[in-house]
């Protein structure tokens, strides 16, 4: 199995029971070993009070991107503790893109960037996470 059909088993697994990605209408772009890509379209359900997409959607979003590149070996991996930052505010109707990316992998611990853009390829947020590797398998191989 290459590491590429092994990170789309793994989130095909994981998708499988990952209700609130779904749920806030998250879609899998792509993934590989060690990164991962999502979109979403910022709805009338997605706003804040300002009118503007709710942070805890973008960091949702983000963070989603993060937990299919972390487990994307078919490890089952878990966050420690990850941070964001908000750059600039998504609108209503943008559609949204997150890029996970490994940034290191040593042991049971990763680091993990994530870049949140817009349509216009603005960037919206910048996400760091950590990642632990837990026991377990997604998928029996």
């Amino acid at each position: 199995m290459t590491p590429k059909d092994r990170a789309k088993r793994a989130a095909e697994a994981m998708w499988s029971n990952d209700r609130a990605s779904a749920w806030v209408g998250l879609k899998i772009e792509d993934v590989d070993e060690g990164q991962a890509t999502l979109s979403l379209t910022v709805e009338t359900q997605h706003t804040n009070g300002h009118g503007m997409c709710h942070g805890g959607v973008t960091f949702t979003l983000a963070d989603s991107a993060f937990a299919f590149a972390c487990n994307s070996r078919n490890q089952a991996t878990v966050a420690q503790h990850n941070t964001i930052t908000y750059l600039a505010p998504a609108q209503l109707g943008d559609r949204l893109v997150a890029v996970a990316r490994e940034v290191s992998l040593i042991g049971r611990n990763g680091v993990y960037d994530v870049t949140v853009t817009n349509q216009d390829g603005q960037r919206i947020a910048e996400f760091r996470g950590c990642s632990r590797a837990v026991r377990g398998h997604l998928f029996e191989e």
